[in-house]
């Protein structure tokens, strides 16, 4: 069903609403997880290699804009219910809220480290965006932070496909499976690293 839906997504490349759809993607994709967008990016910039670079850009573009929608969330959730939140029964059974604090404290002195792993690495963005405003880290540092690493993994897709395209497309044909399994393994493992 996937590789169906990267094929059909390989297909729309070619299509007036391209852009748009590769766009919204990575917009949503920093919200809620719904597929690995890095391979959608991959096929779009094997299909048209003129214009990778781009696609990169409106990649880059979308995962921000999804990651300044994340930050809103999470500020407006601590506006409201933050308080609640931190102090509520079920929290106090894993973390007190003293915890809470030194974590936020701790998350706003590495603001620039821990926005640009999990921008660049393969660590879900979206948990740094909800948590970047719920912690009320400041919003600009964050928005140039998101950019300049989603900017940058991106654009490294886009260099080595401009340069190997051919050959990676043959690969992606044949191992896709295992390039899709690799990129969940690698996602687990980034949660569970961060976790420990």
């Amino acid at each position: 069903m996937l590789k169906s839906l990267y094929k059909w997504m390989g297909s729309r490349v070619h299509s007036k609403h391209a852009d748009l759809i590769l766009t919204l993607l990575f917009y949503f994709e920093a919200l809620i997880f719904i597929i690995p967008t890095d391979p959608m990016l991959i096929i779009y910039c094997i299909e048209r290699r003129d214009k990778a670079y781009w696609y990169a850009l409106l990649a880059a573009i979308g995962s921000v804009l999804g990651g300044m929608t994340g930050y809103a969330i999470g500020y407006w959730i601590w506006q409201d219910y933050g308080q609640n939140i931190i102090h509520s029964t079920w929290v106090n059974m894993v973390f007190k809220p003293a915890d809470f604090y030194y974590l936020c404290n701790l998350y706003k002195q590495h603001e620039y480290l821990a926005i640009f792993i999990a921008g660049f690495t393969p660590v879900p963005y979206k948990a740094a965006t909800f948590t970047a405003g719920f912690c009320q880290l400041a919003f600009l540092p964050f928005v140039l932070c998101s950019f300049i690493a989603r900017g940058a993994r991106f654009l490294i897709y886009a260099v080595i496909i401009s340069i190997w395209g051919e050959q990676i497309k043959k690969y992606i044909d044949r191992y896709f499976n295992l390039l899709v399994l690799l990129v969940v393994v690698l996602i687990s493992v980034s949660i569970w690293l961060c976790k420990a």
